[in-house]
C-alpha cells in the first residue's frame, strides 16, 4: 500500500488545497466513477479499522501553512476507526528562536548540538508547533474539513530521554536519544479515541530535557506501540532510483542495504534510516512520502501504487492457489468482463465448484488477477480460461505471472498444450507463443461445449 494493490485514481483530483474547499462543494465527476472508487478503497477501509499508525512530519510543514489540510486528513482517518499518533519536528521553528536570540546554530554528527541556549529556543519552537497543532485539531468551522469534527488531543511527558554524550570530542549537551516511550498511557489515550500528539522532546528521570529528533520519537514510538504502519512526511517524494524513477516498494532487506551502503545522502537517508528501525523493530510498514502533495497522506493509503515509498518486512505480493474464501474476489475481477462479453458468465455457484482450478494474485491482502486451468488428461491438454488482471494492475507484468504459473500447473499434470478460447484478446495471447488452431483441435468434450454464437477463437500453445 504502496498501500498498498491498484485501486483506480481519484477522478477528477481537486487542485486546491483541502482546507481550503468548502464542504458543500461538489466536484464536477462521473457519479458511477466515484461509487467505483469509493468500492475499491473499501477493503483498506476494513483493514485499517482499529489499527494504530505513527504519522511524522516536520516542522516545515506548520512553516509552509499546510497544517490545515494534514489535520483535515488526519481527522478524516480517525473517523474511520484508525488510532493516529502523530509526531511533529520542530527545526525551522528552532532556527526562527536561535535567529532571534542571537544564538549560531551548531551540528555535528548530522545532529544538532544542544547548549542551554538552544535549548530555550527548542522549548519555544516545540510549544509553538504544538499549540498551533492542537488549534488545527481542535477547530470545528462550517463548510471546512473539519465540520462537525469533535476530537481530542493529548500530549505529555510520554518521551524518557537520555544525552548523546561526547562523540569523537564534541559533546551534544541537551542533545538526546529517546530511551523509553510511555506505551501504556499512550494506549489508553488511542482507546478513548483521542489523537495522541509527541514533540521532539523528552525528559530524563532527573528532570532534565532534552532535544530529540521527530525520526527518532516517530520510529521509537511506532515500535513500542507495535503499530501496524509509520508514515513519515518528507521534503523528497521517496526514495528514487538510478534512473531518477520513484521507487514505490522496497522490502526491507533492500532497504537495510541501500542505507548501509551510503548512497543515499541528507533528509532522505535520514528518513530511510529510521524507517527501516521501525520495521526492523516490528512495524509492518514504513511509508516516506512528499508533505508538498496535497493529500499525499490519503492517496498513499488508499491508492495501490501510492505516492512515495512503502518498505516492508514482508511480501505484499504473493501469487498461489485460490481457496474459496476467494470467491468473493474472484467475482469482483470478473463480473465487469463478464457485463461487456469478454467473459463468459460464471455464477458463484460454479466459481465455488470450480475454485480448485483457480491461481489468483494477492497484493497486500486484495486479489488484482485470477486464472484457471482445466485439464483434459487423456488428451493431455489444458484449457485456460478467465485469464483475468484489474483494469488498474494492467502494465505491470502480473497477466504473464499468471500465464506463466498456469503453464507450471499444467506440466505438472502431465499436459503438453494449452489452449484459450478469446474474442478480444487475440494479440496478447499470440505475442505469448499461442497459435491459431480450429475447434476440431479441442479435445471432444469440449468442442461439445464450445459456443458457436460466441464464435471465440481457439489459440493453442506447446509446452
Amino acid at each position: 500500500m504502496n498501500a498498498q494493490t491498484d485501486l483506480a485514481s481519484l477522478p477528477n483530483p481537486p487542485q486546491e488545497p483541502v482546507s481550503n474547499r468548502p464542504a458543500a462543494a461538489q466536484p464536477d465527476l462521473d457519479p458511477a466513477q466515484f461509487v467505483d472508487w469509493m468500492r475499491s478503497v473499501a477493503p483498506y477501509i476494513h483493514s485499517f479499522r482499529n489499527k494504530t499508525f505513527v504519522v511524522g512530519f516536520g516542522g516545515e510543514v506548520v512553516h509552509q501553512g499546510l497544517l490545515n489540510a494534514l489535520v483535515s486528513d488526519v481527522a478524516l482517518l480517525q473517523a474511520m476507526g484508525i488510532q493516529i499518533v502523530l509526531v511533529h519536528g520542530s527545526r525551522p521553528q528552532v532556527e526562527e528562536q536561535m535567529s532571534l536570540h542571537g544564538v549560531r546554530s551548531e551540528f555535528s554528527h548530522g545532529m544538532r548540538i544542544t547548549d542551554a541556549r538552544a535549548l530555550e529556543s527548542a522549548k519555544e519552537a516545540a510549544g509553538e508547533v504544538r499549540l498551533d497543532i492542537e488549534a488545527a485539531i481542535s477547530q470545528g468551522l462550517p463548510n471546512t474539513p473539519m465540520a462537525h469534527a469533535h476530537i481530542s488531543v493529548v500530549s505529555g511527558n510520554f518521551v524518557t530521554a537520555r544525552p548523546v554524550g561526547i562523540l569523537d570530542g564534541v559533546d551534544f549537551a541537551h542533545t538526546g536519544v529517546v530511551r523509553k516511550i510511555d506505551a501504556e498511557s499512550i494506549r489508553h489515550s488511542l482507546a478513548s479515541r483521542k489523537i495522541v500528539l509527541l514533540s521532539p522532546l523528552g525528559f530524563s528521570p532527573t528532570g532534565e530535557a532534552f532535544n530529540l529528533a521527530m525520526e527518532d520519537v516517530a520510529s521509537a514510538a511506532a515500535i513500542a506501540l507495535r503499530a501496524d504502519k509509520i508514515v513519515f512526511l518528507t521534503e523528497t517524494p521517496g526514495m528514487i532510483d538510478e534512473s531518477g524513477e520513484l521507487v514505490r516498494e522496497m522490502p526491507l532487506d533492500d532497504a537495510y542495504r541501500l542505507h548501509e551502503s551510503g548512497e543515499i545522502k541528507g533528509d532522505a537517508a535520514f528518513y530511510l534510516k529510521h524507517a527501516v528501525r521501525a520495521c526492523r523493530g516490528g512495524v509492518p510498514r514504513a511509508h516516506l512520502i512528499p508533505y508538498a502533495l496535497d493529500g499525499s497522506l490519503l492517496l498513499e493509503l488508499f491508492l495501490h501504487d501510492g505516492v512515495g515509498t512503502m518498505i516492508s518486512y514482508e511480501n505484499l505480493e504473493s501469487l498461489r492457489e485460490a481457496t474459496p474464501d476467494d470467491v468473493g474476489g474472484i467475482l469482483t475481477l470478473i463480473e465487469p468482463l463478464e457485463a461487456d462479453g469478454t467473459l463468459v458468465k460464471r455464477g458463484r455457484h460454479q466459481l465455488e465448484r470450480d475454485i480448485d482450478h483457480f491461481s489468483v494474485i494477492e497484493h497486500d491482502g486484495v486479489l488484482f488477477g485470477c486464472a484457471a486451468l482445466y485439464p483434459y488428461t487423456q488428451e493431455r491438454i489444458g484449457e485456460m480460461a478467465c485469464l483475468t488482471v484489474a483494469q488498474d494492475a494492467q502494465g505491470q507484468g502480473d497477466g504473464e505471472r499468471l500465464l506463466k504459473r498456469v503453464e507450471q500447473r499444467a506440466r505438472a499434470r502431465g499436459l503438453t498444450r494449452i489452449f484459450v478460447l478469446t474474442t478480444r484478446t487475440e494479440h496478447w495471447f499470440l505475442k505469448r507463443g499461442f497459435v491459431k488452431a480450429s475447434v476440431d483441435d479441442l479435445p471432444e468434450d469440449r468442442r461439445r461445449l464450445y459456443n458457436w454464437q460466441r464464435k471465440s477463437l481457439v489459440l493453442m500453445k506447446h509446452l
